[in-house]
């Protein structure tokens, strides 16, 4: 049996950020922070605070802007995070919502109704609650029947997704199976930490996953290679949970929001998801001048550049590695997923590509796909 991508969606939220805005904002921060403890700066008992600047924002991490779902209060010095209203319990959840959209699209892109659909996996890096699961909402209101779970691998979850909804179709526990990633990160984000205030933004996508045998769809890619790998690490790591109330003295530290240790990930990361693919390809028996698009995991350019030399043993040029993450910033297991779902034109049947994510955990996995 082979399995196939058959359709993807992208939901993209209406506002936008700018480096320029979020450093406005920041060193407004700075300023103010620094004002208010003169006094304990000066003796020395607290460190001052240093200004952002959109030109490190982009040598740093190649980010340009970012889509949110909420960008006033972000941007109010005095706030500096998110604000959303609440819904009722009787109301689609946000996550559901944005979800709801991207999967239509991936199923208009591969021909599908929701009677069609008999597994929806949401795959992400946070779900907004703990249960009823997501994925099971976004069932309801689709209309699909079938079974729904959720499931966390942080920036790894859209390909572990896949891989999950690809052995399900083998199995035969499941047709065809929509697997979402609705990636609402900007709650995560500590936007008065200089290192990480501007990494990432808010979407949704999907994807639909059937037997090739059923796929209609136009732009259809076989899945030839897999393998999913997992290594533990702190490096990566936040610490929000339902636990946190429990301990009020640290429930909100700086820890409980996104935190990393870029060098040690760089330095650690990169190695493993290089040969991950390299032993994929292989397996695949497929070579670098096979590869016609390296669909990589959309979190920091220079990380993409090494990763596209090392596989291909050259530079890649701008067509076969796609970068969104200048338009989207980090949007986590959805950014491989947005470029696939942008960049597929020019592609031929026959074509090879590599869809691959790796993040938190640490958690890696790679797909080689072969065009239809």
């Amino acid at each position: 049996m082979s399995v196939v991508i058959s359709g993807t969606g992208l939901f993209t939220p209406p506002e936008k950020i700018s480096n320029d805005e979020l450093v406005a904002c920041f060193n407004s921060y700075v300023d103010k922070f620094n004002t208010e403890n003169a006094q304990a700066i000066e003796l020395g008992e607290l460190e001052a605070l240093s200004y952002s600047s959109s030109a490190f924002i982009e040598k740093a991490s190649g980010i340009k802007s970012r889509y949110v779902m909420s960008k006033q209060d972000i941007l109010d010095v005095n706030l500096m995070r998110p604000t959303f209203v609440e819904r009722s319990n009787d109301e689609l959840s946000m996550q559901a919502e944005i979800g709801v959209v991207a999967a239509k699209q991936a199923m208009e892109a591969a021909n599908k109704t929701p009677e069609d659909i008999d597994l929806i996996i949401v795959a992400c890096a946070y779900t907004q609650r703990s249960y009823p699961a997501m994925a099971i909402e976004i069932q309801q209101a689709l209309g699909c029947g079938g079974w729904a779970f959720d499931m966390l691998v942080a920036c790894s979850a859209a390909t572990f997704g896949i891989i999950n909804a690809a052995n399900a179709i083998r199995s035969g526990t499941a047709k065809t199976v929509l697997v979402i990633n609705p990636e609402i990160l900007t709650p995560q984000i500590n936007y008065r930490d200089r290192d990480s205030h501007f990494i990432f933004g808010d979407v949704a996508t999907a994807s639909v996953i059937e037997d090739e045998s059923t796929a209609t769809g136009d732009h259809v890619f076989k899945i030839i290679g897999e393998q999913p790998i997992t290594q533990f690490s702190n490096n990566i790591r936040s610490n929000i949970g339902y636990m946190n109330q429990c301990s009020p003295e640290t429930q909100h530290a700086d820890d409980k929001y996104f935190i990393q240790q870029g060098r040690k990930v760089f330095k650690e990361v990169l190695p493993m998801v290089s040969n991950l693919i390299a032993s994929q390809m292989e397996k695949a028996q497929v070579t670098p001048n096979d590869i016609k698009r390296l669909y990589l995991h959309q979190a920091n350019i220079n990380m993409n550049n090494f990763i596209g030399k090392k596989v291909l043993g050259r530079d890649p040029e701008p067509s076969e590695a796609p970068i969104i993450l200048d338009e989207y910033a980090n949007t986590s297991s959805a950014g491989c997923i947005i470029a696939l779902h942008k960049y597929h034109d020019g592609l031929t049947s026959g074509d090879k590509a590599v869809l691959c994510s790796f993040g938190a955990g640490y958690s890696a996995c790679c797909l080689v796909l072969e065009y239809k």
